[in-house]
């Protein structure tokens, strides 16, 4: 049997790039959440093109955490841009949750995404005028207004994440590791299949960024969903259960 050329057997799965409908579990034959296979990114520029992420392949599970690493610069953004579906692939293949985003309208593909994916960012991006609570319920907001079964599940879900006392505080009232906690408390109201994180503990000291991964992972356990995460932390990257390096836009599997 081949070996991808990547390194990429790892896991509880196994991937060989560029073999659409090719990448199945290898507990029980069934396709993985998440498949990405070659995907490439590239943007024109004078006398050519760049390219900044380069047949990125991998298939990750329900329930699974990966670490992606690598320079500044070196592609990782734009993998989880592709991952978020914010921004297409020049070339490869994305699916998430059997659904290829990338051949959705536009009004499909922002609700497939709000329905599916949250995201944590090293900036917390909460509103200033709202309250904690309101600004867990800011993702509803295309759909109208809040339910009363909606706000009750922001309600738990600013509990869980220990902001209980904090609930009608406004974001200038907390420190920055409760404002991260309210950041994912808000991605996680819809209950995504994925939740993707770029440097969630970049701006925190070490003890609260300890305390955030371990929420973060403690959740992931909880919902069964996929945690991917972008950083430059040693630390958090060795807390995933796979890790993966992009350098000059290739990826590969770290062991």
């Amino acid at each position: 049997m081949p070996v991808a050329p990547d390194g990429l057997i790892k896991g509880s799965w196994k991937l060989f790039p560029g073999v659409a409908l090719g990448v199945f579990s290898r507990h029980n034959g069934t396709m993985p959440t998440l498949v990405a296979e070659s995907l490439t990114k590239s943007f024109p520029v004078a006398g050519g093109e760049l390219v900044v992420l380069r047949e990125a392949s991998l298939a990750v599970e329900r329930g699974e955490s990966v670490a992606i690493i690598g320079p500044s610069g070196s592609g990782k953004s734009t993998l989880l841009s592709i991952l978020g579906t914010l921004d297409p692939p020049t070339s490869g293949r994305y699916e998430l949750n059997g659904v290829e985003p990338f051949k959705l309208g536009e009004k499909e593909l922002a609700a497939f995404r709000a329905r599916h994916i949250g995201f944590v960012f090293q900036d917390h991006h909460l509103l200033p005028q709202c309250s904690v609570l309101e600004n867990v319920l800011v993702p509803l907001l295309a759909d109208g207004a809040a339910g009363r079964a909606d706000v009750e599940r922001a309600e738990q879900l600013v509990k869980r994440v220990g902001l209980a006392e904090r609930m009608n505080h406004r974001p200038a009232q907390l420190s920055g590791g409760e404002r991260q906690r309210a950041a994912l408390a808000r991605a996680m109201l819809r209950e995504p299949t994925l939740l993707l994180a770029d440097e969630p503990t970049g701006n925190l000291d070490r003890t609260t960024a300890a305390a955030m991964t371990e929420l973060m992972l403690e959740l992931q356990r909880e919902h069964e969903l996929i945690l991917m995460v972008v950083t430059h932390s040693a630390d958090l990257a060795a807390r995933m259960g796979r890790r993966y390096e992009i350098d000059d836009g290739r990826l590969a599997a770290v062991n």
